[in-house]
């Protein structure tokens, strides 16, 4: 008995290292991380649960191990089996196990990047995952490239560097399904196991770590997964404010840094200007209002004075800093006569700080200055917090800091003083990294986006009309929309007063122009439509902001999302920049957003991919003739099917000239925690940008040849005919999707303050995009970025076998193609859909079971064509390192579909039955502690059968941990 135990426990680090037989290369180490990781885990386990369980567990592991072997359905069955054989909270422990089975390794495979990319191997082209690639190019290697290759001056790059911008925008798009409890306990797991392996290490911290290790493992085990409320849109804006202490706001300024000495290696000895605006943030955080009607005016306005608050408190937390490393007493004597105003106004002690809380004597007169500045930064933290908690705030403005130019101007004055007495090099240590940072962050943290539907706008203006009796706005002509409203913006008069009759949705619109008007212009950023067709749209959002005296009017940019808008939207922008008026108010400058989830959820991946390509084409043409710079901003998700992909990729494979040193990018979700999670990722993140940009700029990729647009057009009808005669024509299609994923019970995952659908009722169009793909991606099929490829490719092979040769050629050639092509190959390298056809077995009724078999015919076709075109053997042949983390994850995550396809199952149909053993889990010290059973507790109000509920969501969670893609 005990020789089969031990031969039990090393089967899964066999297994592991049977999908897995050789290393990469010789600096692989994952699965030497990944094996110690589970064999401290599957100790944990057994301590915590007993010995059966961790059997159990085991056993799934060898049934997943076995079918990704060889895809045996029968395998499948016997996992099912094992699986549903299991009580409700043995059922609840084993899901939990693989879930944190999953995120162990994923943490593994972060270690391993960060490690290969410490000693230096990186190969090009090695994608690490569809969020975060590898495939970037430092700052340094690309500033020698633009000079090596293409012969462009130092000073040239500095220019163009010194005038980018790249703005990125934080959204809370519901993808992150991890809790930040469990986040954090994460970020510790990777450093414990980093520090591991470090070359200098101890045997005593050695034994240190392991504990500490075996520690984070234990509590990340122990912390529920699952959130029991949904998150309000302040908790989204907290959390994702949580990244800017823990990493941007130190990682900003030590990119800079990083700028600077990439420069100086190519020659040039001047410094990045503080002010100059090279990364940027802004927020959707609580502005956001577009289908989610739980964004109020209130919510607005309490998100703006909560990141004016932190603002204030990073900042204050710093200043005491910079008066202890400015001690010097040499100054300018325009220093001096500042220190001395500010000393003679200020001779009281000040008990309430911790530092310099004496009155500063004139022989230290940077302190002098810097004590006034955080005088200021303490009044202008605890006004925010008292507007915030009490609505109303007994410290006078005059004793904040309003605008930032205020707050810039004692720093420059240092900094000049500094230079001036030849202690430059004092001045470019930490009083550079502050001005940066207020150059950078302001005084609002982030700029606050505003996003609204434009139908919300017409029926403010409708009711406007109504109430001056000259007649409906909503069944005006575009003509007569736009006549009136330029009449209105030209004249002064005011259009209502508080008489006019509000609805709850008329005052909700309003009241969020007020909160424009109310709060300082700075906490602003763009005032965003969505669904915009046509300037009216955009003038009477122009019009209300003037109406509702809003100082400082928000720039004002359409949104173009589904396939038809995108096509039109070249022309509406035309018509809009021919207005006088307009034209005169933009001073020369327009932002455009264009939606990457809802295009390809109407037309495709394939369809939008390249319309979304034409657009930005055209619409810089319109700029170009109205002498407008246009800056796009790219409404990307996570994963491929909501326009997701490497950064570095993305941004290269761009239009030509449709960069030009101004980028805006959205960061949603779980990409949040990807891209800006650790220091270092914060750093890569940067760096991956502002390298992109410029390399876009300076060194163009190449257009398409006509041909190639000849022959993507025509692929683009196929495709979107093909999409939309199965999503949208298909009368079983929407039975189908309901039947064959967990759509339905996605929203149980309280993942996000807003509803999954825009209308609750309404079929596939109505959903939102996120829930669309998230469904597709748990049950591995990943349908909706894939479907039309395959009917294109088909279609222009079969009319001419030349078009083969055509389409390798683009592959080679161009990089939007290529990189169009490279992300599908890596979905279909995470899809099987073998795990679909379990799904459709015991969810889909039989007469939709051909239905499903036709698709799967069709997703086996489309790979097959796909890998023609790129001239590979086999999925990711390219690419070795991704394959194996996939082979690594998968045995994990088919456990978890399994247990997901009968959960699913034992919830739908409750006639269903189970023959249950006995239950299994012990727990640590009975006496003291809940058993496993009780769980079940945890989730007391389900409307299901004991344990199903909570089994699912952690089926759903861990699903999406290995994919590493939500939605």
């Amino acid at each position: 008995m005990m020789a089969r135990n031990i031969e039990k426990m090393a089967s899964i680090d066999a297994q592991l290292r049977l999908l897995v037989p050789k290393k990469v290369s010789e600096d692989d180490k994952l699965i030497e991380y990944d094996a110690l990781l589970l064999d401290r885990f599957l100790d944990i386990l057994q301590d915590l649960h007993g010995e059966e369980i961790r059997e159990t567990v085991q056993e799934c592991y060898e049934h997943s191990a076995e079918y990704e072997g060889k895809h045996n359905p029968k395998k499948l069955e016997d996992l099912g089996s094992v699986l549903t054989s299991l009580d409700p909270g043995d059922s609840i422990v084993v899901a939990k196990s693989f879930s944190h089975m999953l995120n162990l390794a994923n943490l593994a495979e972060e270690v391993q990047i960060a490690y290969r990319r410490r000693t230096k191997k990186l190969k090009k082209g090695d994608f690490n995952d569809e969020s975060s690639a590898t495939t970037e190019s430092d700052l340094e290697e690309t500033f020698k490239r633009l000079v090596g290759e293409l012969g462009k001056s130092p000073q040239e790059i500095f220019d163009a560097l010194k005038n980018q911008t790249v703005d990125l925008v934080f959204t809370a798009h519901p993808t992150q399904s991890v809790r930040r409890s469990l986040l954090q306990k994460h970020g510790r797991i990777r450093n414990c196991l980093a520090q591991l392996y470090a070359k200098d290490i101890t045997p005593d911290d050695k034994q240190e770590l392991d504990e500490a290790l075996q520690r984070e493992i234990q509590a990340a085990f122990r912390t529920d997964e699952i959130r029991r409320t949904p998150p309000t849109p302040q908790d989204e804006m907290r959390a994702g404010m949580s990244y800017f202490h823990e990493t941007i706001w130190n990682g900003v300024p030590q990119f800079l840094r990083r700028v600077d000495t990439a420069l100086k290696n190519i020659g040039i000895n001047e410094r990045v200007p503080y002010n100059a605006p090279l990364i940027q943030f802004s927020s959707w955080m609580g502005g956001d209002r577009d289908g989610n009607p739980r964004v109020t005016p209130e919510v607005t306005r309490d998100v703006c004075l909560l990141a004016r608050m932190m603002a204030a408190n990073l900042y204050f937390s710093q200043i005491e800093d910079l008066m202890f490393e400015l001690s010097m007493w040499r100054c300018s004597d325009e220093l001096r006569v500042r220190a001395d105003d500010v000393h003679c106004s200020n001779r009281r002690d000040a008990k309430h700080y911790i530092e310099f809380w004496k009155n500063i004597p004139l022989t230290e007169p940077y302190r002098v200055v810097l004590g006034d500045v955080r005088d200021k930064l303490y009044h202008t933290r605890e006004r925010s917090r008292q507007l915030l908690s009490n609505g109303t705030s007994d410290i006078s403005v005059d004793l904040t800091y309003t605008n930032i130019e205020q707050f810039l101007e004692p720093l420059e004055l240092c900094y000049r003083s500094l230079c001036s007495c030849g202690d430059r090099p004092i001045a470019d240590g930490s009083l550079l990294d502050f001005l940066r940072q207020v150059s950078t962050f302001g005084l609002s943290l982030v700029k606050l986006d505003i996003r609204q539907e434009s139908d919300r706008h017409t029926d403010v203006m409708d009711a406007i009309t109504t109430h001056l009796e000259i007649g409906s706005y909503k069944e005006w002509s575009e003509e007569k929309r736009q006549e009136w409203l330029l009449s209105e913006l030209s004249g002064k008069r005011p259009l209502f007063g508080p008489d006019l009759p509000k609805s709850e949705e008329i005052a909700d619109v309003l009241d969020t122009f007020h909160v424009l008007a109310e709060l300082p212009s700075d906490c602003f950023g763009a005032y965003i439509i969505s669904m915009a067709t046509a300037p009216s749209d955009v003038l009477a959002v122009e019009l209300l902001q003037r109406e509702c005296h809003v100082k400082e009017p928000l720039r004002v940019v359409p949104l173009f999302e589904k396939l038809a808008d995108l096509e039109s939207a070249p022309a509406a922008v035309a018509r809009l920049f021919s207005i006088d008026w307009y034209r005169n108010r933009i001073n020369g400058k327009q932002e455009v957003m264009i939606g990457y989830s809802d295009s390809g959820k109407d037309a495709g991946r394939l369809s939008a991919a390249w319309a979304l390509y034409k657009a930005q084409e055209e619409l810089v043409k319109v700029a170009k003739e109205f002498g407008v710079k246009l800056t796009m901003f790219h409404g990307r998700g996570g994963t491929v099917g909501r326009g997701g992909g490497p950064t570095h990729l993305a941004i290269l494979s761009q239009p030509p000239d449709t960069i030009l040193g101004s980028l805006r990018v959205t960061v949603q979700g779980e990409v949040i925690e990807q891209s800006f999670g650790e220091e270092h990722l914060c750093f890569r993140t940067l760096q991956r940008f502002t390298a992109a940009t410029l390399e876009h700029g300076m060194r163009p990729p190449i257009p398409p040849k006509p041909e190639w647009r000849a022959l993507l057009d025509e692929m683009a009808v196929v495709a979107t005919e093909e999409y939309r005669s199965i999503v949208f024509k298909e009368p079983r299609f929407v039975e189908y999707f309901r039947l064959a994923t967990p759509e339905m019970e996605y929203g149980r995952m309280n993942i996000g303050s807003r509803p999954s659908k825009r209308k609750p009722s309404g079929g596939i169009e109505s959903l939102r995009a996120i829930p669309w793909i998230f469904a597709w991606t748990q049950t591995r099929f990943h349908l909706p970025v894939w479907l039309g490829f395959g009917a294109a490719f088909r279609c222009i092979i079969q009319k001419d076998i030349k078009n083969l040769n055509m389409l390798q050629q683009m592959y080679n050639e161009w990089p939007f193609f290529r990189v169009t092509i490279d992300l599908i190959e890596m979905v279909f390298a995470k899809g099987d859909p073998g795990i679909a056809a379990l799904y459709d077995k015991l969810l889909v009724s039989k007469d939709l079971w051909p239905f499903g078999e036709q698709l799967r015919a069709k997703y086996e076709e489309t790979k097959d064509l796909l890998l023609k075109i790129a001239g590979h053997k086999e999925v990711l042949e390219g690419n070795p390192y991704l394959r194996q983390r996939l082979c690594l994850r998968d045995s994990y995550i088919t456990t978890l579909n399994v247990c997901q396809a009968y959960t699913l199952k034992r919830i739908r149909d409750p006639t269903y039955l189970c023959k249950l053993r006995p239950h299994i889990s012990k727990e640590y010290m009975m006496s003291t502690s809940k058993s496993a059973s009780e769980l079940v507790q945890l989730n007391p109000s389900s409307e299901y059968a004991p344990g199903l509920e909570d089994t699912l969501i952690l089926t759903m969670k861990g699903v999406a941990a290995g994919m590493q893609n939500t939605g």
